[in-house]
């Protein structure tokens, strides 16, 4: 075991994970803004559509903002974070990018692979399911030069959101967290509340009510935090969280998504019952079949997290 025992360097100080978090999320995050905030000035001096505050305050379409557009500029403000982070993790914990991903061996591209097929599939049941079940839920709206450019900045820009999120909390926080509790489980826990709450502010959240989105949200990031802590690096959470966004942005759409776009099915009426109880089935199947393929020691959870001394051999007895 490497990734959360990487930070046990004294490189912990409070200071510094402060000073990171108000730097990316108050500096970068506002630079990366910049050309959205600039669009929305645009379209309101250029008579855009705004009239009143939007049910939906992340839908841009309300300024006279094109889905594809907006869904770029809400994009660009992550890309900001994650090169802001890149550059400044080693002069704040001495520390590297991959360092931060999985101790500091090569990235694993087929774990990041496996966690999309994995987690992908479960999606793709989950809607074909829903199709078969009630079809007049699913509204197509296909466009094809709209929807190629929406897979345009999926594939190339939505990355850094994924990524940035992934890093950030089950990487960057959780090493931190490890090395002030040594407890793999205050880790888990504490990392995924505040993923949760991270979301506090997502438009489902006001539609839906704080105590049934809230939960998926949460266990959304015990499922993400278990598989990085039992596989010993962050590369799963990396393929699920992006494969989980992509679906999302690419394949179904409601008025209350955090990203508007341009999807290929847009779903009139959420029952966001429904949706726990398919996060709770995602969460069981997925632990349980990444684990019996990665053959995981589940045991590991109850390890306390600490930098493991090589057992020296047995020596000869001394002969004069």
């Amino acid at each position: 075991m490497k990734h959360l025992e990487r930070a046990l360097d004294r490189q912990n100080s409070f200071w510094k994970y402060l000073a990171m978090t108000l730097i990316l999320f108050l500096g970068a995050s506002t630079i990366g803004s910049i050309p959205l905030i600039m669009t929305i000035i645009v379209k309101i001096i250029t008579g855009g559509a705004f009239r009143s505050v939007p049910e939906n305050f992340m839908d841009l379409s309300h300024y006279g903002i094109p889905h594809n557009l907006g869904y770029l500029l809400l994009l660009l403000g992550f890309v900001a974070m994650f090169f802001a982070f890149k550059w400044l993790i080693r002069p704040f914990h001495k520390r590297t990018l991959s360092e931060t991903i999985n101790g500091g061996g090569q990235l694993r591209r087929d774990r990041i692979s496996m966690g999309m097929l994995v987690w992908g599939v479960m999606m793709l049941i989950t809607l074909v399911i829903g199709l078969l079940t009630s079809p007049e839920n699913y509204q197509l709206q296909f466009h094809p030069g709209r929807f190629l450019i929406l897979l345009l900045i999926t594939l190339l820009i939505l990355p850094f959101q994924t990524s940035f999120e992934e890093i950030f909390f089950r990487g960057y926080l959780s090493q931190g967290i490890a090395a002030a509790t040594k407890s793999r489980w205050w880790t888990l826990i504490i990392i995924s509340l505040a993923f949760g709450l991270m979301h506090a502010a997502n438009p489902e959240v006001k539609e839906f009510g704080f105590w049934i989105s809230m939960p998926q949200y949460v266990i959304m990031g015990v499922i993400l935090g278990v598989v990085s802590i039992l596989d010993d690096g962050i590369e799963l959470a990396l393929g699920i969280h992006f494969i989980n966004n992509s679906f999302f942005a690419l394949c179904t759409n409601h008025p209350f998504s955090s990203l508007q776009t341009d999807a290929l099915f847009e779903v009139k009426e959420i029952n966001p019952e429904m949706e726990l109880i398919w996060m709770i089935i995602y969460a069981i199947v997925v632990i349980t079949l990444l684990g019996r393929i990665y053959r995981w020691d589940f045991s590991i959870m109850n390890r306390k997290v600490a930098i493991e001394t090589p057992s020296l051999p047995p020596q000869s007895p001394h002969r004069e």
